[in-house]
């Protein structure tokens, strides 16, 4: 059953225009139902309430700069069984993204750490955060760039008022000026006003010597540390082959014979192939 026409202008001055995707087939199921007018009209707000929140999901996710969709349902704990699944879930919560806390993520190489980051940036656009992911090295290198095109402004302000943001790979390069005052000032202007979590696979000890300035890396991890939610993980990679993934190695090849067996010249010490 085709709506009536004026339905569909009335429904788009009152920016309801989603709801014509549903209308139709709610209408016949309120038909066949014997539906209530309200329950009706309820299925179609319900819609597209979930239309919208959709929509939503769908802009957040892609704004947040994800390498992929990484969730702690796909974390595989039993492979390390010395990650705390217990603090991820907590931090799964989001509260530090209420107490505009940071989280401090350490690890050797390939522990899931840019996993975990990402997996807790997913489940804060779940609850209706902005969230922005991004590497120290994109980082700065985005805040030096925009002062050539005169928007730096504009970047810096994207960046310190997002609610969460995740750094990934801190320290994997040096931080030199005069990317050092550009991340000091990001993280001072975030300081108890919105959540970072940061990864690196430098000890929480090591953070300062990231930095070349080291009183103004000191006054940067100070400002991190405070009140940061501290987690380790420690174990072997996850991208360390399985036995049943190794690669096997194929039989060494007989050498072809030549058509004919050369003759070595023994003053110069090499065979000349005779054809």
């Amino acid at each position: 059953m085709q709506p009536k026409p004026d339905i569909t202008p009335l429904l788009k001055k009152l920016r309801l225009s989603g709801m014509l995707d549903s209308l139709e087939v709610r209408n016949k199921q309120a038909i066949s139902e014997k539906m209530p007018y309200t329950e009706f009209l309820s299925l179609l707000l319900s819609d597209e309430v979930a239309r919208r929140d959709q929509k939503k999901f769908t802009s957040r996710m892609r704004k947040a700069g994800f390498k992929s969709s990484k969730t702690l349902e796909e974390f595989d704990f039993d492979f390390n069984p010395k990650i705390d699944r217990n603090q991820l879930y907590d931090l799964a919560t989001c509260q530090f993204i209420h107490e505009k806390a940071c989280v401090l993520m350490t690890g050797p190489c390939g522990t899931g750490k840019s996993h975990i980051a990402q997996a807790l940036g997913h489940y804060a656009i779940r609850r209706g955060f902005d969230v922005r992911f991004i590497t120290q090295t994109k980082l700065l290198s985005t805040l030096h760039g925009a002062r050539a095109t005169q928007t730096y402004a504009k970047k810096f302000k994207a960046l310190a008022q997002v609610p969460l943001l995740v750094i990934d790979d801190f320290g994997l390069k040096p931080v030199r000026p005069p990317h050092d005052e550009d991340l000091h000032e990001l993280v001072a202007h975030r300081y108890e006003h919105a959540a970072t979590i940061i990864t690196s696979n430098l000890d929480f000890l090591e953070w300062d010597r990231a930095f070349e300035n080291k009183l103004l890396g000191s006054a940067t991890i100070d400002r991190l540390r405070h009140d940061a939610h501290l987690v380790y993980l420690d174990g072997p990679s996850y991208r360390t082959p399985k036995p049943n993934q190794s690669v096997k190695k194929a039989p060494p090849k007989t050498p072809k014979r030549p058509k004919k067996w050369g003759v070595r010249n023994r003053k110069n010490g090499y065979s000349k192939w005779l054809h």
